[in-house]
């Protein structure tokens, strides 16, 4: 395979992944309270957002990329 096609075949699949999961989240650790062999940590869960028109562009420039790929000499 040639390296456009197997670069389309990546963003099609990055498309598609960011279409069905939109983001995701993750959890920190921090300390809230130290006092010295007292310690009391906690837990805070982040998310990140990925915008539809994100997967959108990937999933296009991956089928233009596969489509294009193998015409060129």
């Amino acid at each position: 395979m040639k390296t456009p096609s197997i670069v389309g075949i990546m963003l099609i699949i990055l498309g598609i992944v960011a279409f069905a999961y939109q983001g995701f989240t993750y959890t920190t650790t921090e300390k809230a309270i130290d006092l010295g062999p007292i310690q009391v940590t906690a837990e805070k869960t982040h998310t990140f957002p990925i915008p539809p028109i994100v997967g959108g562009i990937a999933l296009v420039g991956g089928i233009l990329l596969l489509a294009t790929g193998g015409k060129r000499a």
